[in-house]
Order: C-alpha cells, then sequence, then structure tokens
C-alpha cells in the first residue's frame, strides 16, 4: 500500500476516459476486490503450515491491490461530488451511515462461523461466509460506477492544460515517462507539503489507529475479566456490546453531521472526539464481574470517536481546495490515497503493537479465567487509557486547523473565477 496507494490515485487523477477518471476503475476494482477475497479463505485441506502463510499472504497482497483499485478512485469521487462547505458534511455523514450497516453484523461473524449447528467447524464457516460477503461486496461495489456521474471530469482536463503550457510549436511538456514520474513525485511532496491536510492525516492517524492498537483488548478484559475465562459468554456480550455501539453510530453521524454545519467542522470534531474520550475512559469503570451488563455503558459513548472522526475528517480534506488554487490540478485522488496510505500504516503498526503490548501485561492463554493480576491490570489500563489519550493528542493537533467555512468558500468564489462557471459540469 506504500507504493499502490498514491500510484492508484495519481492514475484516477491523470486518467482521461469517456467513463470517467473514477469510475472504470470503481467498477473493476470492486468486482476483482469480491473475487479474491472470496479464494482467500477457501484453504485446502491438508496442506502444511508453510504452504497455508504463503498461500494468505499471496492471497492477501492481490486483495489489498484490488481493493486499492476500487477504494481510492471511489474515495476521491465522493470528495468532488459537491463543492458547497455544508453540503459536503451532509454527504460524508450519509456515506458514513450507510457504512455503518456492516457493523450491525459483523461483531457477530464468529459466532456464526462457530455455529455447530451451521458447519461442521470453523474453517468451513469462514469460507462459506468469505462466499456470501464476496458477492454482497461486489453487488453493492459496482453501483458507484453505474449510476453516479463525475462533476469535475472536464473541468480536471482544462486545469491540468493550463498547468502545462504549450511549448513554442505547440507541443507540450509534461508528457514522457520521465516527465510523468517527475510529475508523480512532486504531486505527493505537494500533498505532504500542505500542512492543513497533514493535521487532518495526524488526527486520524491517532483517534483511529488507538482504537485498533487495543481492538481485541475489549474481548479479552470482558471474557477474562468480566466473565473469569468463559468464551461463550463473554463472546456474547462482546457483540452485544458491538451491536449497541453500532447503533448508536447511526444517531452520532447525523447528530455529528447537524453540529458541524452549525458550530463548523472543527469545534464538532473537537466536541465529538471529547465525548468518546469520556467513553473510553468509563471502562475502567464499568468492565467489572459485579455487574457485567454495564460493559454496554460505554458504546454509546465511543461510538462518538469513529463516528464523528469518518463523518468529519473526509469533508475537511475536500475543503482542502488552496492546492487547486495553487497547482491548477483536481487531486482528489492523491489527497484520498496519502491520507488512507496513513490510516493503513497506522493501522498495521497498530495490529502489530497490539500483539506485542498483549505480550507485556502478560496474558497466558493457556490460564483461562484465571490470569494473573498484574495481566488484568495491564489488559484493563491499555484498553480505557491508550484510546483516550491518543484521542486527546488528536484534539490538541486539531485546535488549530485553519479553514473554516468563510476561508473555503472565499477559495472556491476564485476557483470559479477562474474557471468561468459556478457549477462543475457532470459526465
Amino acid at each position: 500500500d506504500a507504493l499502490t496507494d498514491p500510484v492508484m490515485g495519481y492514475i484516477s487523477d491523470h486518467t482521461r476516459s469517456r467513463w470517467g477518471r473514477r469510475r472504470p476503475y470503481i467498477f473493476g476494482g470492486a468486482i476483482a476486490a469480491a473475487v479474491i477475497y472470496a479464494l482467500l479463505w477457501q484453504l485446502p485441506a491438508g496442506r502444511s503450515e508453510s504452504f497455508y502463510f504463503g498461500y494468505f499472504l499471496v492471497g492477501s497482497i492481490l486483495f489489498y491491490a484490488a481493493y486499492t483499485v476500487f477504494a481510492t478512485p471511489w474515495v476521491a469521487l465522493g470528495y468532488e461530488l459537491t463543492p458547497d462547505y455544508h453540503e459536503r458534511t451532509r454527504l460524508m455523514g450519509v456515506q458514513n451511515f450507510i457504512g455503518q450497516l456492516a457493523y450491525l453484523v459483523t461483531p457477530w461473524f464468529l459466532w456464526i462461523m462457530t455455529n455447530e449447528r451451521w458447519f461442521d467447524d470453523q474453517i468451513q464457516g469462514a469460507a462459506v461466509l468469505a462466499v456470501l460477503i464476496a458477492i454482497v461486496v461486489a453487488g453493492l461495489g459496482i453501483l458507484p460506477a453505474i449510476v453516479l456521474r463525475e462533476p469535475f471530469h472536464r473541468i480536471a482536463a482544462a486545469e491540468e492544460r493550463a498547468a502545462r503550457p504549450p511549448r513554442p510549436g505547440g507541443a507540450r511538456e509534461g508528457t514522457g515517462l520521465r516527465a510523468t514520474v517527475a510529475t508523480f513525485l512532486r504531486g505527493i511532496g505537494t500533498t505532504m507539503s500542505s500542512r492543513p491536510f497533514l493535521k487532518l492525516c495526524a488526527a486520524t492517524f491517532l483517534v483511529f489507529n488507538g482504537f485498533i492498537l487495543i481492538s481485541s483488548f475489549q474481548y479479552y478484559v470482558i471474557i477474562y475479566y468480566v466473565f473469569g475465562g468463559d468464551q461463550a459468554l463473554g463472546a456474547e456480550y462482546a457483540g452485544y456490546a458491538g451491536t449497541l455501539g453500532a447503533l448508536s453510530t447511526f444517531l452520532v453521524i447525523p447528530a455529528v453531521t447537524k453540529l458541524g454545519t452549525v458550530v463548523g467542522k472543527r469545534t464538532a470534531f473537537l466536541a465529538s472526539t471529547g465525548v468518546s474520550m469520556v467513553g473510553y475512559g468509563l471502562k475502567w469503570f464499568a468492565y467489572t464481574p459485579d455487574a457485567p451488563w454495564l460493559v454496554l455503558l460505554p458504546a454509546p459513548l465511543m461510538a462518538f470517536g469513529l463516528g464523528g472522526l469518518f463523518t468529519l475528517m473526509p469533508s475537511m480534506i475536500a475543503d482542502v481546495d488552496a492546492d487547486e488554487l495553487r497547482t491548477h490540478q483536481r487531486r482528489e485522488g492523491m489527497f484520498g490515497s496519502i491520507f488512507w496510505w496513513f490510516v493503513k500504516l497506522g493501522m498495521a503498526a497498530a495490529l502489530a503493537g497490539g500483539g506485542v503490548l498483549l505480550n507485556v501485561t502478560g496474558f497466558d492463554v493457556e490460564l483461562g479465567g484465571s490470569q494473573t493480576a498484574r495481566a488484568i491490570t495491564l489488559m484493563r489500563v491499555f484498553d480505557a487509557f491508550i484510546p483516550a489519550i491518543a484521542s486527546g493528542v488528536a484534539i490538541w493537533v486539531v485546535a488549530s486547523y485553519g479553514i473554516t467555512e468563510q476561508s473555503a468558500r472565499e477559495v472556491r468564489a476564485r476557483l470559479e473565477r477562474r474557471r468561468g462557471t459556478a457549477e462543475p459540469l457532470a459526465v
């Protein structure tokens, strides 16, 4: 992803086709990702451990490459669907709202795969479930390519021509391989030099990956502390908490969207992230064997974290229009790819770091519900306070974010005067 995300962003930004810059890749990428995902979990029986490692490694690389082909143009298309400051927030709110539907189901995947009434074993459950997921992904993934239009397709081409004036004799600069590579690298550098953009990337990195770093700890604390090692009952209550969190997010997203249009996106982010910090801290008190049902209490408050993050951050990134004003290029693909590269880089580090932290606690699965007091205490500390601290740092970073509604509208007005039009043309 360190290479494929920015490359895909550049390719999408510079594609010129009758179907636009984004839609061909969205259509093909959705189908490819779905097929590879289904095949990834059809593991042949009786092979060596090294075979399974190699199979899953190669399959995962292919899957994430296909997903990048889909996701990078899809994210970019979302950024450019509307130039309006508040409509961007409402658009991303709707997108995030629909995206949360999956989280009503995913907390139950482990229970589904291990259900002995439906499957012989967990391997068979995973294989069947992967096929069902792939069908849904392919069917829904191609819809944006079919039903949406690209408002800035022609404008992007005109801006690019303006950015590359012709040489004497009519030839234009910047069309060879060397020039293309130089433009690609220069585009990365220009994107990374945008301070408002980097602040948004840093805040997302902290909030999201602070959550991912301890994502498995919630299950361990619930199972081995609250329920004394009872995996069945612990998984059930973890499912309840996950479902409640997903349901709460459906309420959080409209609330944060409305708040963003009233008090501004920055203030809305500070408020929603602050509420999530309260939820994380509440885990220390609510996750107790004396009252197991209290594990449900922090979930609605924690929902403000990711619910607000992925509603407001995409909208705020779309507001970084000063880049087009300066470069004469619409580079939503590059901005989106680098933003999500930060997220995925952090996710990889967080998943690895989560395993390290678990080892630090001294957790031993063989002990079941008889974990040491040190292991339980450290798991609880990490679970409650690592994401809370990371979110607090994110609030500090975004507090100095300088793009306001007024400044965004001024940039938009200047762009429209330069284009000679107040509305983009859809294709």
